[in-house]
């Protein structure tokens, strides 16, 4: 893998881990231009749903040398799954990125039906797909990153002490802005890409109302979070839906307080397409040199 990587992604390596959990997972591990040749320790920017993101998010690591921008020097590291895993990321995702009980939307359900009756998803894929999200870790998830994946990193490559992030985008994004509210260690900025809040009774909106009252913390973890123009003004219900709700947790962000924690920015880019430029748009907004 690594050898076909270097063709592609350069200065990319990939590993495989089995968590505590049991379940199994692959990581890209990709260093900016001129890490051979320093002793500077880095800050680590995870990215989850890796068997998607990598490609559009890892080859930005050059952007670090980009004299038009002040993106500081991070080490990328890309969270997927390996082997016969890989072929079904997209329904194993909902089991590691969706908070536990978080509820299936009838918004949801039926997008899935769509898809089966349309021929995108199988009968099989799509019970699959609603089956895990019947069930889901993004504890579970959190705790193999924190606890397992990123003290393993640190005994490999040269890591700085803070300044480390989370990036995530859809159902990733969902994750990242659980993480937030979770004040995950050892992050410290998030980056929410259209974030998954398709429920509009979504655990999220409880967890930012169990937020305390913002403390005197000189740098308290940023959250970014970034929406596309075609999900919130586009003809597809699940998505102006998820805008709706994401607008509705940033305004109860703000009554609660966290303005100053929190930014946001409107992409015109429809929800595949906003993947890379949501990336940036964290990027560019949390990791200033």
């Amino acid at each position: 893998m690594s050898e076909i990587l270097h063709g592609c992604l350069p200065d990319t390596e990939y590993f495989e881990a089995t968590a505590r959990s049991g379940h199994s997972y692959g990581v890209w591990v990709t260093t900016p231009p001129g890490y051979a040749d320093s002793t500077d320790p880095l800050p680590l920017i995870y990215v989850v749903d890796g068997n998607w993101t990598v490609g559009l998010t890892a080859p930005l690591i050059v952007a670090q040398a980009d004299p038009f921008l002040t993106i500081g020097p991070y080490i990328q590291v890309t969270i997927g799954y390996a082997g016969a895993e890989a072929a079904a990321w997209e329904h194993l995702r909902n089991r590691d990125l969706v908070p536990p009980g978080e509820p299936v939307s009838a918004e949801m359900v039926a997008t899935v039906e769509w898809a089966r009756d349309t021929g995108k998803m199988t009968t099989a894929q799509m019970e699959a797909y609603l089956a895990e999200l019947s069930d889901t870790h993004a504890d579970v998830f959190l705790d193999f990153l924190t606890a397992e994946l990123h003290p393993r990193l640190r005994s490999k490559l040269r890591v700085s002490d803070s300044g480390h992030g989370l990036f995530g985008y859809s159902y990733g994004g969902l994750f990242a802005l659980y993480a937030w509210l979770r004040e995950a260690a050892p992050f410290t900025t998030f980056g929410a890409g259209s974030p998954g809040v398709v429920s509009a009774d979504s655990r999220i909106f409880d967890l930012v109302e169990a937020l305390p009252e913002p403390g005197e913390d000189s740098a308290p973890p940023r959250l970014h979070i970034t929406l596309n123009e075609a999900e919130a003004l586009g003809d597809i219900p699940i998505y102006r839906g998820m805008a709706r709700n994401v607008l509705a947790v940033l305004d109860q962000l703000h009554t609660k307080g966290r303005s100053e924690q929190v930014s946001n920015t409107m992409l015109h880019e429809t929800h595949v397409t906003g993947l890379q430029a949501s990336f940036l748009s964290y990027l560019k907004a949390c990791h200033a040199r």
